[in-house]
Parts: C-alpha cells; sequence; structure tokens
C-alpha cells in the first residue's frame, strides 16, 4: 500500500520498530531519530513526484500507510514561501522531518477559548532544515509550518499516529484572537 521508491522498504521497517518503542514520548524520541538517520540515509530516495511543487498550496502526498500499526507517511512539497495558518492535528501525535530545504514551525500557546475563539500566543520559533526532525503530541499541537525560502522547493516528512483527514484551522480575529473552523485535508496525486 502507498508508492514504490528505492529504500521504502527500509523506511518501512524502521519506523515499525520506532512504533513499537513504548508509551507516546519514547515513540517521539524513536521516530526523530529514525527520520534524522533515514533522511541520511543515501539508500532511501523519496519518489520524484514529492520534488514536485504545486503553484497555489503546499502539496500533500501519502507515501504509505501501515495496516498494522495504524500510522500513515506523507511527503509534503512547499515552494517558496508557501505556509500554513495555525492548524491542530486532530488529536494525533506527528513527527515532522525535513528531507530537503528548510522549513519555519511556530509553535503556538492556547491561553483562552470562548466557544470558537481562541488566544494564542506564540511560543516558540523553530528554524528546521534538512535532517532535522521534531514531533507534536497532543494537547501542544497548534503551529504554523512555512517555508522561509525566497526561491527554493523544501521537502518534508509527516509520520501521524493515524491517517489524517481534517484538522482544525485558526485564522486571525482581532489581536491575538483567532476563529477556528474545521478543513478537509487533500491529497495531491503521486505519479
Amino acid at each position: 500500500m502507498g508508492i514504490e521508491f528505492p529504500g521504502r522498504d527500509k523506511l518501512i521497517q524502521s519506523l515499525d520498530a520506532a512504533v513499537g518503542a513504548g508509551d507516546t514520548p519514547a515513540v517521539m524520541q524513536a521516530m526523530r531519530n529514525t527520520l534524522c538517520r533515514l533522511i541520511r540515509d543515501d539508500t532511501v530516495r523519496l519518489p520524484g513526484c514529492v520534488f514536485d511543487a504545486c503553484p497555489d498550496h503546499y502539496a500533500r502526498r501519502e507515501l504509505y500507510r501501515s495496516t498494522t500499526h495504524g500510522y500513515s507517511v506523507m511527503a509534503m512539497t512547499w515552494s517558496p514561501g508557501q505556509g500554513t495558518p495555525i492548524h491542530d492535528h486532530a488529536g494525533l501525535w506527528c513527527v515532522e522531518g525535513v528531507w530537503h530545504g528548510e522549513l519555519e514551525v511556530v509553535q503556538y500557546e492556547l491561553v483562552e477559548r470562548h466557544e470558537q475563539s481562541f488566544h494564542f500566543r506564540p511560543a516558540n520559533v523553530i528554524q528546521a532544515n534538512t535532517g532535522s526532525a521534531g514531533s507534536l503530541i497532543p494537547p501542544h499541537e497548534y503551529h504554523t509550518i512555512r517555508n522561509p525560502s525566497a526561491d527554493a522547493v523544501t521537502v518534508s516528512l509527516h509520520v501521524y499516529q493515524d491517517r489524517m483527514t481534517r484538522c482544525a484551522v485558526f485564522e486571525p480575529a482581532e489581536g491575538e484572537w483567532y476563529l477556528r473552523s474545521e478543513r478537509a485535508l487533500t491529497q495531491d496525486t503521486a505519479n
């Protein structure tokens, strides 16, 4: 299930081993270490399609879904300047690794909430370069991701606890307040 590419079996075996590392913090540590190692492994080469950017949105391509462990592996392709609004991961843990290029990740702290209005404050800014990996564990999952480059495409690999088909997004309202809405997540074709 998924797309064939050189080193795919090695990637899957490594991620399967990381999922079995124990509790969630141990799994996240094992996943981050695994992604960092695999990104630097010349025998694992993502399919060429993941380097093809979409001009009007960042591309999401599912490379693999584990029927045994439930996790999914998504490659995301970011054109220069492309990014996300503040969003969550629908309660799923995630490990994100920069395969090629760089990303800016801003983590947000939820200060308070009134129905669909959320007060966020930036908590941490991470400049992630090729070979680095980070993780999000709910409830600390609010963040933005952006390709800060003016001229280079970035490719990142995301391992989600399960298939992520929707998430909450938060659009600016006033000051540090944001309005929440649900967004269905689509996938781009992988040729």
